[in-house]
């Protein structure tokens, strides 16, 4: 929430284009001398005053008609001076709702915190990764415990995620042939034919292939073990493996003679033959049939021993060790991705805030070049009032002399220049504060792209930071933090 404060006040007021502030040609219409002489009737007025001989000869200055025209003109000016201060109101309106200088405190007080939210940020991420890489520490400690109290030189040995799906499929498919082939053989003394064979096969062969890999994984190992204690639990496993793979696979192959002679008594008839005369098998096939059996139960002892590291505890140790290395630089890199896109959101929008001074920069160069570019129409406006006022005199002097039985007066010769208004003084010099704006965008613009060069510095220095976690905390030669 904090990070998005600090932007807010940059792209809230942000202007994406510019506003067009240009001054139309219409602002000040022409005005149309014929249409305003018929308005006024000057062409009737001049001709019953001439035919009256008014205004006399000897007359100086102007008469009432003259006088009504240079009124209807001033009226005219008077109403254009009049769009030209309402024009240039919006104008003044439109330089102030630029604010320039409320973008300045803005960007005074936004960017640099923008670059402090940033750091707080990535402090942030550095803090949780140094709690991660203590408890990788621990497990570190503790796999160069375990090797300094066993004794132990090696890397430990762990079967990969893959060769593990691979010994584990063998365990499957060594219990499927068995049955397949045990069922083949023990069908012929079932009631229930290839079913009933098939299902006392599935029994006896996951004690003799889940037997046998539990004892190669849990049981050999101890025999790899420095302690005594431990040595001998995996000799008494070995033991109590090879005793029971003989025992169980002689009395499936002394089953399979039995149960091909007589169906009842088969379990009873088993046991007393393993009593007295334990290898008293009488048919080759029931040798074979031993044979197999042991044979799957030994490759499934050695495939048990496989899963896991030869000394008892090391692999486990490193699974952990693994695991939470892992979970180290698995979120190491989430924190940098999101440092990354922190600081894509900061970059992009101090970009914005700088286009957007740009934006008001032109903008308020082009009201400044309309407002010079209005007191110009207008002073043509003026130009062209005086034209429609000779215009005017014209159209009525002409028809007076034309109606007139005595001379027109002298002055009829002469076009009086109306006095024009000084609208400069009404549009104060800004030139000045002009300068100034511009030299102060400028300079907000300069401490923009500097803010947008820090943020740049301050996240290789984060994930420099990031990363020197691992240098600051090492290993040692046996696998200790340093």
């Amino acid at each position: 929430m904090a990070r998005e404060s600090a932007l807010t006040r940059l792209v809230k007021g942000i202007r994406r284009e510019p506003r067009d502030v240009r001054a139309d040609l219409a602002v000040f219409p022409p005005v149309d001398a014929q249409a305003l002489a018929a308005d006024m009737k000057l062409d009737r007025l001049a001709h019953q005053r001439g035919a009256a001989g008014e205004p006399p000869a000897d007359a100086v200055g102007p008469d009432e008609v003259e006088i009504r025209i240079a009124e209807r003109v001033e009226d005219e000016r008077r109403r254009g001076h009049g769009i030209l201060l309402e024009q240039l109101r919006v104008a003044d309106e439109r330089l102030a709702n630029l604010d320039f200088e409320g973008r300045f405190a803005e960007i005074r007080q936004a960017a640099p915190a923008a670059l402090s939210e940033f750091r707080a940020e990535a402090a942030t991420g550095r803090d949780e990764l140094n709690s991660l890489r203590r408890k990788l520490r621990e497990h570190e400690d503790a796999k160069a415990a375990f090797k300094r109290e066993h004794r132990l030189t090696r890397p430990p040995h762990p079967p990969t995620t893959g060769a593990q799906t691979l010994k584990y499929g063998l365990v499957a498919v060594l219990l499927v042939v068995e049955t397949l082939v045990n069922g083949s053989f023990l069908a012929k003394g079932s009631e229930l034919g290839l079913l009933g064979g098939t299902t006392e096969a599935l029994a006896f062969s996951m004690l003799n292939v889940v037997g046998s890999f539990l004892f190669g994984r849990l049981g050999h190992p101890q025999l790899i073990h420095r302690g005594v204690f431990h040595k001998l639990v995996g000799l008494v496993s070995l033991t109590a493996w090879l005793a029971a793979a003989v025992a169980l696979n002689l009395a499936l192959a002394h089953y399979r003679e039995v149960a091909g002679e007589t169906l009842a008594e088969g379990g009873g008839a088993v046991i007393q033959r393993l009593a007295t005369d334990p290898a008293g098998l009488n048919d080759l096939k029931s040798w074979l049939f031993f044979a197999i059996g042991f044979l799957f139960s030994a490759v499934a002892y050695i495939d048990g021993y496989a899963t896991v590291d030869p000394y008892p505890g090391f692999g486990d140790i490193q699974r952990r060790l693994d695991a939470t290395h892992e979970a180290y630089i698995g979120r190491k890199q989430d924190l940098i991705d999101r440092l990354l896109e922190v600081r894509d959101d900061y970059v992009q929008s101090l970009e914005d805030a700088n286009r957007d001074l740009s934006i008001r920069r032109a903008e308020y160069d082009q009201i400044l070049a309309t407002r010079a570019r209005l007191v110009r129409l207008f002073d043509q406006h003026q130009g062209h009032l005086q034209q429609v006022y000779a215009r005017l005199l014209a159209l009525y002097r002409e028809p007076n002399r034309r109606a007139r039985a005595t001379p027109a007066p002298a002055g009829f010769a002469e076009v009086p220049v109306l006095a024009r208004l000084a609208v400069e003084d009404e549009v104060p010099d800004i030139s000045a504060e002009a300068a100034a704006i511009r030299a102060r965008v400028s300079e907000a613009q300069a401490l923009l792209v500097e803010e947008v060069a820090a943020i740049h510095r301050e996240f290789d220095a984060a994930v420099a930071g990031y990363h020197q976690i691992d240098d600051v905390v090492g290993e040692g030669r046996d696998g200790a933090a340093a």
